[in-house]
């Protein structure tokens, strides 16, 4: 299943402390890393699906920005965030 309501809330409740903290940079990057992970396996199956592949791309291009930022700002919650999700080696 896809990001509905309850997948969200606790992606939200997981990262970013309460449900309705929605605007943490934490959980943002966690929801788009839930939804990058979603549309890889969906282009697994549909190879053809060029709209699905921009919109991959474009949500990389938005993690990859507030990657860099909370790099830049708060270098514990970038190696905490990078630890938990597993998203570089």
């Amino acid at each position: 299943m896809y990001c509905d309501y309850i997948n969200k809330r606790e992606i939200f409740l997981k990262y970013g402390k309460s449900s309705d903290n929605t605007g943490d940079i934490i959980s943002q990057i966690a929801l788009l890393t839930f939804r990058i992970k979603h549309l890889s396996q969906h282009l697994k199956l549909n190879h053809k699906d060029f709209n699905a592949k921009r919109l991959l791309f474009k949500i990389v291009c938005k993690r990859r920005k507030l990657l860099k930022y909370i790099e830049k700002n708060n270098i514990s919650k970038y190696k905490f965030i990078i630890n938990s999700l597993s998203i570089r080696k």
